[in-house]
């Protein structure tokens, strides 16, 4: 064993989370995975109040919508894939450059998207290079959580995994914050000026954040359990063609479990901003109470994780989804009644507290069905694959649910609720992973 392994071998067994470098380590974790995410979810945002209008011109605004809403669902499409590539390589040649890559791949991505012209400019192409760039953006992000996370979990005592591996969780809706912010702000300006340029201002901003995500994330090293397994020569098998033919039921249910906080995601902070700005609440007032309701979901994911270091990630995890099945009607009801205050009710509820508590434990749960070797690989994939389909086709899926049900919304609540179940029952289906050897077989 060479000296930079074993030195970060015995960092890791420390049980204390506060020395410095794992400072860093999470610092890094958590501020790179806010940075990607305010530039995905930026475009989610962006795709519920301007795309339909500047990139669909000329159709009917529901049609309009539901075309927006379809350029979201690329990004989230593109996800899986990138999970596969970017952790293909991140399990052959390392967390940390892998995720340095698709940051800057992001950045570049998102930046473009402020710069584009619209379809009144260049007609049909505006639509396509929107997709185009939309695709980048998926790739890059497929590939972003999974190191973020793995390289927190990987460096953290066993005793800590749970609470090392949210901080890319946390990322996440802190990014969405940040980005609902900036998007609100210049939202107040006059719809003219707003449409005209204010909302390419929150993508420019992208590059000066990049650029401070990138100045982080070069100074944390390699993970212990990375270079460990650099020695062996298993390393040198191909990581997705061992997780589809050794662990494709960790990976199914992963994927399944990972989309009911999803479902939340897609349907609370698209689809629903879309729907009661229709009915006539005040846009400025539902994109800062989105905001509100992503601060939430840090704290209850921060709370979530450290219980799942306690109790195990199952328990914690089934007990959100099963709050999700009951307030699945009530959160609903509260969304008809067109109202701002019914808006936040219904988004803390769904955000502060079963978004948070499925999604603290869930870094750790994934990555615990795989060994090193196709973590990255596993994780990302199961991850990715449960915001495709949990956040990326959701707000299409409800928008047609309403339309079968005739303008009401109860279809909509039904077929939330049944999808907590189900992501239930495969959560019960796995074993408890709290306590399971990192350096050995998961099965």
């Amino acid at each position: 064993m060479n000296r930079t392994t074993g030195a970060a071998r015995q960092e890791s067994t420390s049980d204390n989370l506060n020395t410095r470098g794992m400072r860093r380590i999470l610092a890094s974790s958590f501020i790179g995975s806010a940075i990607e995410f305010y530039d995905f979810i930026l475009y989610a945002t962006a795709a519920s109040l301007v795309f339909g209008k500047l990139f669909f011109a000329g159709m009917p605004p529901a049609v309009g919508l539901f075309a927006s809403f379809s350029t979201l669902a690329v990004g989230y499409v593109a996800r899986p894939l990138g999970g596969a590539i970017f952790g293909h390589f991140g399990d052959r040649l390392g967390r940390k450059g892998v995720l340095i890559v698709s940051m800057v791949l992001m950045g570049v991505a998102t930046s473009a998207i402020g710069m584009l012209p619209t379809s009144t400019q260049i007609g049909v192409a505006a639509p396509i290079l929107l997709v185009v760039l939309r695709l980048v953006q998926g790739l890059a992000v497929g590939g972003e959580w999974g190191g973020a996370m793995l390289v927190a979990l990987e460096h953290a005592p066993s005793t800590r995994r749970g609470f090392a591996a949210s901080f890319a969780n946390m990322g996440g809706p802190a990014g969405a914050v940040l980005a609902t912010l900036v998007m609100s702000a210049v939202s107040t300006l006059p719809d003219a000026q707003f449409l005209s340029w204010g909302w390419r201002v929150p993508f420019l901003l992208s590059i000066v954040l990049i650029a401070i995500g990138l100045l982080i994330r070069l100074k944390v090293s390699e993970t212990p359990m990375f270079l460990e397994l650099g020695e062996k020569a298993e390393r040198r098998k191909i990581p997705l063609v061992e997780v589809i033919t050794q662990y494709p039921r960790n990976l199914v249910l992963g994927i399944v479990a990972g989309m009911s906080s999803y479902t939340v995601q897609g349907l609370m902070t698209v689809w629903a901003v879309a729907h009661v700005i229709e009915l006539g609440v005040d846009r400025t007032g539902v994109l800062n109470v989105k905001a509100v309701g992503a601060t939430l979901t840090i704290v209850a994911i921060w709370f979530a994780a450290r219980l799942s270091d306690r109790f195990g990630r199952k328990p914690v995890m089934f007990a959100g989804m099963l709050a999700g099945a009951v307030l699945a009607h009530p959160i609903i009801w509260l969304l008809q009644s067109g109202t701002l205050w019914g808006f936040a009710i219904g988004l803390f509820l769904a955000n502060g507290i079963v978004q948070g508590v499925i999604f603290g434990p869930f870094g750790a749960f994934v990555a615990e069905l795989f060994p090193t070797r196709m973590r990255y690989t596993g994780a990302s994939l199961a991850y990715q694959t449960s915001s495709t389909l949990g956040a990326g086709f959701t707000p299409a899926i409800a928008s047609g649910l309403v339309l079968a049900a005739g303008g009401r919304l109860w279809l909509v609540a039904l077929v939330w609720a049944l999808s907590f179940l189900v992501s239930a029952g495969c959560v019960l289906m796995t074993r408890e992973g709290r306590a399971v050897d990192l350096a050995g077989e998961t099965k």
